[in-house]
């Protein structure tokens, strides 16, 4: 990882990049110890999304079952000073049941697809989940006291018999052990034919937006029962359409400007300023086809599966199937950066069509400082690739690194020829095992990677030995 020095980058080497487990291996909801049983993994124990909330003391992670985990950051401790950055189990609730769509005979799925947290206005912490239909927004709360001494109540909470009242008493607030409360504050519902693939918090605070195949609505948090559609690329003839909505988010401080990606690689950049329905994009990014390169798989692995601004606002980061790719705002002809993910899959692709990999949706995610991006891959590896150096490095996430502060070693991928000791070949990559959900601590080195049913969590070295 990009480690600093007084504000100057220092250039990583391959031992630098090593990331160190900060004490933290998290399986599906509880961190595994030592002599218990590996976790069993059930479909519906699979993550599904992760999410650092905006200081990056609390984790938020949902899975097919429809539940929501929230990890905490412990803070640190002077007798255990190694103990910062470890999360524990800070709540868990159900947000999604199972539903049946009685008028089109469809089955709806609890799966949380996307987790957005909101900006903390008070000691309560909020977040929005949906599933492919229905959004919620949960209120999360501390209760540590109870109070004590009412004059009119009895130990139970039932009324005394006033007669029996013969003075006086302040209440008091008695100390109780932690409960954590989560509750539904809204239910945004209906405002979708097709499933939601994204959500996105406006930067104002009082407004998101939900995206489906086809359309794009705007909510005010307050208000559950309307929306306004402010994209909608659904032809007057379905046999007409040409590409779907994959992803789409907000700008981070510009509230009447949004991006939205397509199944065709193409990125829309619209302003809420020009016009109520944003049909006619302001900006739109598209890299030309190299005809050299074209096949039958050209426009699958073309697909844009994530798109990302920067905390600055400055550029876009998207992940197709083999690539990531940096946008400058201001240059819509050809991204800045490409970065190759696994380009020795190129010639796999036949493969990976029949058996549907290739139309997995890996998500990508900036570091704090927009310098390092993240993204994953097949085999529990991911990649990160600094945007300063132009070096990049393959990691594995993995039972055999989830010792505490074991350092994580670079993995290689070989395509032929001679093999390094450590190497591993193409052919023997797992295309069960994938990393398709990530995030990075918005302001510390700091990730969470979702590795089917297990969730780890690592720190870099350097700033670890540092607390």
């Amino acid at each position: 990882m990009l480690v600093t020095e007084g504000g100057v980058p220092l250039v990583p080497t391959c031992k630098k990049w090593g990331l160190e487990m900060g004490l933290s291996f998290f399986s599906k909801h509880l961190p595994i110890q030592e002599g218990q049983p590996w976790a069993s993994k059930t479909p519906a124990d699979i993550i599904s999304t992760v999410e650092f909330n905006h200081t990056g003391e609390l984790l938020a992670t949902g899975d097919k079952g429809g539940r929501v985990v929230i990890f905490q950051r412990e803070p640190e401790s002077k007798n255990a000073p190694h103990s910062q950055g470890e999360y524990d189990v800070y709540s868990t609730f159900q947000s999604h049941e199972p539903e049946f769509d009685y008028l089109k005979s469809l089955e709806i799925e609890e799966k949380i697809n996307k987790i957005k947290w909101l900006p903390q206005q008070n000691a309560a912490h909020s977040l929005l989940s949906t599933n492919d239909k229905t959004i919620k927004l949960w209120k999360i709360t501390e209760r540590d006291k109870r109070p004590e001494g009412y004059n009119l109540k009895d130990e139970e909470g039932k009324l005394k018999d006033l007669s029996t009242v013969t003075s006086l008493q302040v209440p008091v607030l008695k100390p109780m052990d932690l409960m954590v409360e989560v509750s539904p504050r809204r239910i945004f519902a209906n405002g979708h034919t097709y499933h939601i693939n994204s959500i996105s918090v406006n930067s104002d605070c009082e407004t998101y937006m939900s995206a489906d195949d086809l359309r794009i609505n705007l909510w005010h948090l307050a208000i559950t029962d309307r929306s306004f559609n402010i994209v909608d690329i659904k032809p007057a003839n379905m046999e007409d359409l040409t590409e779907v909505i994959t992803a789409s988010e907000f700008h981070p401080h510009h509230c009447n400007l949004f991006v939205y990606s397509s199944s065709k690689g193409s990125l829309r950049l619209c302003d809420m300023r020009a016009a109520a329905l944003c049909d006619k994009h302001s900006k739109l990014f598209e890299e030309p086809e190299d005809p050299s390169n074209r096949s039958f798989f050209s426009e699958i692995i073309s697909s844009v599966s994530d798109v990302k601004f920067s905390h600055s606002g400055r550029y876009m980061l998207t992940r197709d199937y083999l690539t990531v790719k940096v946008w400058d705002l201001n240059m819509e002809a050809r991204p800045i950066e490409t970065y190759q993910v696994h380009d020795y899959l190129r010639s796999k692709l036949c493969s990976l069509y029949e058996n549907d990999c290739i139309f997995d949706k890996f998500e990508c995610a900036w570091n704090g400082s927009d310098s390092v991006i993240m993204t994953g891959a097949y085999n529990n590896f991911f990649r990160m690739f600094d945007r300063n150096t132009k070096r990049d490095v393959t990691l594995e996430a993995s039972r055999e690194s989830s010792k505490p502060r074991a350092v994580l070693k670079p993995r290689r991928v070989c395509v032929g020829g001679k093999r390094r000791r450590d190497d591993i070949s193409v052919d023997s990559l797992d295309f069960t095992k994938k990393i398709l959900h990530t995030a990075w601590h918005p302001a510390e080195n700091i990730i969470a990677i979702a590795a089917t049913n297990n969730l780890y969590i690592f720190q870099d070295k350097v700033n670890s030995d540092m607390h």
